[in-house]
C-alpha cells in the first residue's frame, strides 16, 4: 500500500510540473472542471434499478417504488439538489441501458465481482452479503452435499447465477453447481418467482443472497437456509467507466450521509439488511 501511495504522489508531482510548464494537463483539468460543473444543482440523476429486488428496490404495497437503494439514491439527490429520476430496468439488459445513457448507474443490490470489476467505475462498497441456499422447512437438504441431483433455482443475471455458472469466477461455486440437476441452476426472472416455484415444489432449493432471502422470509412462511454458505459478495454502484467524476460525487455524498446519520435512518427501516450495511458500520 505504501508503494502504491508513493507512486500516486509521484505521478501527481509530474502532472503538476507538466502543467506549470504549459503542458496539456491544463486542458485535461479544464475537462474535469467542466464535468464537475455538469453535476451541479438541478442535474437529473437517472437511477437504474431492478423493481423486484427487495429490500433494495421494489414496488411497495402502496404501488410506489421503494427500498434501501431507492431511498439512499434519493437522499444523494437531496444532498446535492439534484433531480431524482428512477428508471426501472430489465436486469438482463442493465449494461446496455447504462451504455445507452438511459440510466446513469446500476444501483440495485449490484455485486462488485472480479468478472464485472473492469466493466464499470465502481462506488465504494456500501453493503456486504453472503450467498446462501434457501429451502423449505422440513426439506431433506441440510448441507451442500445434499444438493447433488436437486433442482436449484436462481434469479437470472445475478451474482448468484454468475458464481454458479462461471468456471473462472473468483470465489465461485461452479463445481458445486455442476452437481445440480441439469448441471446449472434454473434461472427465473425474479426471486419472487423462484420462491413461488419452491413453494410449489417445482424446484428443491434456491441460491440467493442473504439480504434478499431475509426479506423473502418476512413475506413468505416456511423458508429457511441450510447451514452451509456458498460465498461472500459486496454491493456497490456501477457507473460507466468514463463517469468517474459522477462516481466520485456519489461517493462523497454517501460518506456524508453515513456520517450525518441519514444512511443510518434509512437503514433502520430495513431490519433484514441493517447489519450488512458496511458504510454505516465503518462510520460508527
Amino acid at each position: 500500500m505504501k508503494k502504491y501511495l508513493a507512486l500516486i504522489l509521484s505521478l501527481m508531482m509530474v502532472v503538476t510540473m507538466f502543467a506549470a510548464c504549459g503542458g496539456s494537463s491544463s486542458s485535461e483539468g479544464s475537462g474535469d472542471a467542466a464535468a464537475e460543473d455538469q453535476y451541479g444543482e438541478g442535474f437529473e440523476f437517472k437511477h437504474g434499478y431492478d423493481k423486484d429486488f427487495p429490500p433494495y428496490s421494489y414496488i411497495g404495497d402502496d404501488g410506489e417504488t421503494t427500498g434501501f437503494d431507492v431511498e439512499l439514491a434519493q437522499a444523494v439527490c437531496e444532498y446535492y439538489g439534484w433531480t431524482y429520476t428512477g428508471v426501472p430496468i430489465n436486469w438482463d439488459a442493465k449494461e446496455a441501458e447504462l451504455e445507452s445513457g438511459s440510466i446513469d448507474c446500476i444501483w440495485s443490490g449490484f455485486t462488485k465481482s472480479p468478472d464485472r470489476e473492469p466493466k464499470f467505475a465502481w462506488s465504494e462498497p456500501y453493503s456486504i452479503n453472503t450467498i446462501k441456499i434457501m429451502v423449505l422447512d422440513g426439506s431433506e437438504i441440510k448441507t451442500k452435499d445434499d444438493l447433488a441431483g436437486k433442482k436449484v433455482g436462481v434469479q437470472g443475471s445475478t451474482s448468484a447465477q454468475e458464481m454458479c455458472e462461471t468456471p473462472e469466477a473468483e470465489g465461485g461455486c461452479q463445481e458445486l453447481a455442476a452437481t445440480f440437476d441439469g448441471g446449472v441452476p434454473m434461472a427465473f426472472d425474479t426471486y419472487t418467482i423462484a420462491v413461488n416455484e419452491l413453494k410449489a415444489g417445482t424446484i428443491d432449493a434456491i441460491a440467493i443472497d442473504e439480504t434478499t432471502g431475509n426479506y423473502q422470509m418476512t413475506k413468505v412462511e416456511g423458508l429457511k437456509y441450510i447451514d452451509d454458505d456458498i460465498c461472500d459478495e459486496i454491493y456497490a454502484i456501477g457507473f460507466r467507466t468514463d463517469d468517474t467524476v459522477l462516481r466520485d460525487k456519489v461517493n462523497e455524498a454517501l460518506k456524508a450521509l453515513a456520517e450525518n446519520g441519514k444512511m443510518d435512518e434509512i437503514g433502520k427501516k430495513y431490519e433484514e439488511i441493517y447489519s450488512n450495511l458496511s458504510m454505516i458500520n465503518a462510520a460508527e
